[in-house]
């Protein structure tokens, strides 16, 4: 059986910046004459137009999946988490950009945007989840830790 789906949100890559950059790229290949070069832009816009975030909060736990980098949903458990915040953070400064991020003791997963969610974890394993809707996504997941605790 499926755990509820109490918050669900899917994002995708969207930024002006990256489609412009993909464009002129994709310019310079087709006026250079290159068949593998185009070859290559096109597989380069399908995969970022394919990638996307989704992320929801079941009655089990906080699951996040970076499609299609990831084959399955990755879990964090309610006893997982040691809190959570709704958060502003500066993508390109504190993580180095968007994506799925690694700096010590915690991994970031963004796609756009400057908000998100940072999930405290007992492991020194936090969790940055960007998020278009981060205060509905605390609020979801201190409810659903409330109704696993009590």
């Amino acid at each position: 059986m499926t755990p509820e789906v109490a918050f669900r949100e899917v994002q995708r890559f969207r930024q002006w910046w990256l489609w412009a950059l993909l464009g002129l790229v994709g310019l310079v290949s087709v006026v250079a004459g290159g068949p593998v070069g185009v070859l290559t832009i096109a597989a380069i816009v399908v995969f970022f137009w394919s990638l996307r975030l989704v992320t929801e909060v079941r009655t089990d736990g906080l699951y996040v999946r970076f499609v299609p980098l990831h084959r399955s949903f990755r879990r964090v458990p309610w006893d997982a988490i040691d809190s959570v915040e709704s958060v502003t953070y500066r993508p390109l400064r504190e993580y180095g950009g968007w994506g799925i991020r690694w700096r010590p003791s915690t991994i970031a997963f963004n796609v756009s945007g400057s908000r998100g969610v940072y999930v405290t974890r007992p492991d020194d394993r936090d969790l940055l989840v960007g998020s278009h809707r981060p205060d509905e996504l605390a609020t979801a997941i201190r409810d659903r830790m409330s109704e696993a605790a009590g």
